[in-house]
């Protein structure tokens, strides 16, 4: 077995409080459900509202512009990018390395460089000897990472203030103008888009990957609150060093972070039943292209069994769109960080969707003994 790999017995779980059942995501509004794939596209544009604009706030548009400043082109490319409108654009830079333009390769994108693992040079060595481009970007260069009074600080909020997003939207933002410029530098293959990122940016990473379909996979990494975890469950469990810990809830996703968020999430701090999603709509919502939902089975902050229940219910829509094969996730042992395993993994789906390379044996297995389904709906037999 994998040193890294799991059983049941990896933690034990100490208390497990159920807010109520996961609502069900074929369920249209007026209360019909979804019969047909044509149904579904409908009944997206419905969960849009509520999993995307009611959680995250109303999102940043395409921007007028895009134009690319090439800074240093060696071992590792940089460019400066300029985006957002005329009258007041947008500035980041972006780095690229690993890119072979005669023969074109996938590539991941992580908005993560405002965290230190991306200088660790093992980190772009495990994507670039397996053939991947990685391209990186700072996105609180968008955004700032900072919080006063619950308001967001930053570039994107001042091109575009008539919109609710809040930092999550912003940094979402960042990842799709990195498509944009590596479309228009020809530098990378298109056909094989990652998003990833780690905690806020795994949330970030999966929110861009609901709003660019250009994205062929999506890989949060242990997200937490407020994305890939699950708001109605509760739960504290002893981590494999023996210490006890409890799972993040959306009232500390608002008391620490709620800058990150739509400005109405917090009437439903204590009252996560009457929320109209969960996070299985933000998993569905990147059916039927391939997620890739990786985990730490001692990140008890990450709600390692909300996280598996809401993959779960995700799986539904999976299996409606004939893409339950897309739907991968898997738990590492260890605790909350962008581990070298979580990148190999990462690496092995790429190679899987592009190659054919076989899946490794990691995959779907639980560091606690799965509880009972918190939905009792399933995915509707098409006529």
């Amino acid at each position: 077995m994998c040193q890294y790999c799991v059983d049941e017995n990896t933690i034990k779980v100490t208390k497990y409080e159920v807010m109520g059942k996961l609502p069900d995501p074929f369920l249209f509004d007026d209360g019909t459900r979804v019969k047909t794939k044509a149904d579904w596209e409908k009944r997206r544009e419905e969960m849009f509202k509520t999993a995307v604009e009611l959680q995250y706030g109303t999102m940043p548009p395409e921007p007028e512009f895009l134009e690319i400043e090439p800074l240093y082109q060696s071992v590792v490319e940089s460019y400066r990018i300029h985006t957002g409108t005329r009258e007041k654009p947008v500035v980041f830079t972006m780095y690229v390395k690993g890119a072979d333009r005669a023969d074109k390769r996938p590539v991941v994108i992580d908005g993560d460089m405002c965290f230190d693992y991306p200088f660790d040079k093992k980190y772009t060595s495990i994507f670039n000897d397996n053939g991947i481009t990685i391209c990186l970007f700072n996105r609180c260069e968008l955004a700032h990472d900072t919080d006063s009074r619950g308001i967001g600080h930053g570039q994107l909020y001042e091109t575009y203030p008539e919109y609710t997003f809040g930092a999550l939207g912003a940094w979402a933002w960042g990842y799709s103008r990195c498509v944009d410029a590596l479309e228009k530098l020809g530098i990378a293959d298109m056909s094989c888009v990652a998003f990833t990122g780690h905690s806020r940016g795994g949330k970030t990473a999966a929110l861009a990957g609901v709003l660019d379909k250009r994205a062929a996979i999506v890989n949060p990494n242990e997200t937490c609150a407020g994305s890939c975890a699950c708001y109605r469950v509760h739960m504290s469990a002893i981590r494999e060093n023996g210490e006890e810990a409890r799972s993040e809830t959306l009232s500390d996703l608002i008391r620490n972070f709620r800058f990150w968020m739509g400005p109405d999430m917090g009437k439903y701090a204590e009252n996560e039943a009457a929320l109209p999603f969960d996070a299985h709509f933000i998993k569905a919502l990147i059916a039927p292209r391939v997620l890739f939902v990786s985990e730490a089975a001692s990140d008890i902050w990450g709600n390692p069994v909300g996280s598996w229940h809401t993959t779960m219910a995700a799986k539904e829509v999976y299996k409606f769109l004939g893409a339950e094969d897309n739907l991968l996730w898997y738990f590492r042992k260890g605790v909350h960080f962008h581990h070298h395993r979580d990148l190999e993994m990462l690496v092995n789906v790429i190679h899987h969707v592009k190659y054919g390379e076989e899946l490794n044996s990691c995959y779907s297995k639980t560091p606690f003994a799965q509880p009972e389904l918190i939905f009792d709906w399933k995915a509707p037999a098409e006529k």
